[in-house]
């Protein structure tokens, strides 16, 4: 029997280890624009684990963890990697995490080499509306057939991970009225927002058999929904995240990434199966997610029963508690209740109100050092005391 690539490598990983990967924007010191000096930085660093590589944008890096037992494991990877990116741009380059750039102008400079190039090439002017930074959060299912499973499971949760993950409310100097506007720039490049049902790994394989033969996707990682199958990881890949400014808060979001997909799979061994959901009723709890974040109110993707996101979070952080107790990431999912009372955005528009959007830029910069030394790593930024 000729072996089987797609399943092999699905089955090759350790199951519920997880991996995060963290975008960044670089900043002028004392403009705080973005500076497009992300090679130069990575010129520094060098490309050893859980520093920098380069992204898309050319004011755009990226640290990424090893696969982890633990969220907190995989946090400390990123804290490392925010520590050599602060060591490394000295007076000069501040990093900031965010999902977009509070004053930025609305195009930017592009990264080059192959991949970008062919980008660039490509999307053209959406390319260069493409200054947006997310956390991914990597989980290991174990076995193709799980992981297709999960995939169509996990869809209907996006939503609230979205609401939760909210980042990015002002931009271009102004505030947008969204919780997040990142994704409405990503929904410029096609393949964005909730993913179809798969339903088999049929499905998949021949998604990405197709994706290769028209050319439209080359490879698996222009696969650009908001979450994943990666064959090249063997994992599921949520995209939907906004990068989160503090290193708590990212881990907070990351637990309860973690903690659902396992949960999941955990119910997919008992037995237990999903019907498939109508893509476009969950990208109606998708823009609620986008407008209104955690205050968003989200309509049951079956009955149409409606429910605020924040007691929707609240009851699913207590359901996923025990899966947390065996994963290690308790402390990091309790973290997730701050963020239903007052995310990101909502940090960002109190900062905002108070200093501008110049001001947010530099709250930004100073709150990407928060909790990278080993003794603050569990320690959360205290932002709406921060803007007064």
């Amino acid at each position: 029997m000729t072996p089987d690539p797609l399943a092999a490598a699905f089955d090759a990983v350790t199951p519920f280890t997880v991996g995060l990967e963290e975008e960044a924007m670089l900043l002028d010191a004392e403009t705080l624009a973005p500076a497009d000096r992300a090679a130069e930085l990575i010129a520094r660093v060098g490309t050893s684990p859980a520093t920098a590589k380069l992204e898309l944008p050319a004011c755009q890096i990226e640290l990424t963890s090893r696969p982890r037992a633990t969220v907190a494991a995989a946090i400390d990877d990123l804290a490392a990697g925010r520590r050599t990116v602060l060591a490394a741009g000295g007076e000069e380059l501040r990093p900031a995490a965010a999902g977009v750039h509070p004053f930025a102008p609305a195009e930017g400079g592009l990264n080059g080499g192959p991949r970008y190039d062919k980008a660039a090439a490509t999307y053209r002017w959406a390319a260069r509306r493409q200054q947006v930074c997310a956390l991914q959060v990597h989980v290991a299912v174990g076995g193709a057939e799980r992981t297709v499973a999960v995939h169509d499971a996990l869809r209907a949760e996006l939503p609230a991970l979205a609401a939760l993950a909210g980042n990015a409310p002002i931009y271009g100097g102004r505030d947008t009225g969204l919780a997040s506007v990142r994704p409405a720039l990503c929904r410029l490049l096609p393949r964005q927002g909730i993913p179809p049902a798969l339903g088999s790994v049929q499905r998949l394989r021949a998604d990405l058999a197709w994706g290769a033969a028209s050319g439209a996707v080359p490879e698996p990682g222009f696969w650009w929904w908001e979450l994943r199958p990666h064959p090249r990881h063997g994992t599921l890949e949520l995209r939907v995240p906004d990068a989160q400014t503090t290193l708590a808060d990212a881990a907070a979001v990351a637990a309860v990434a973690h903690c659902l997909v396992v949960e999941l799979a955990q119910r997919h061994g008992a037995g237990e199966r999903w019907p498939e959901l109508p893509s476009w009723r969950l990208e109606e709890n998708r823009f609620a997610a986008c407008r209104d974040g955690v205050a968003a109110t989200f309509a049951d993707p079956v009955s149409g029963a409606r429910v605020a996101a924040g007691d929707h979070l609240l009851a699913l952080i207590e359901r996923l508690a025990p899966v947390a107790r065996e994963l290690g990431c308790a402390t990091e999912l309790a973290g997730a209740r701050r963020l239903v009372a007052a995310n990101g955005a909502v940090a960002q528009r109190a900062v905002a109100h108070e200093r501008g959007a110049r001001g947010l830029a530099g709250w930004l910069a100073d709150r990407y050092a928060d909790g990278v030394a080993p003794a603050d790593a569990a320690a959360p930024a205290e932002p709406v005391a921060a803007a007064r």
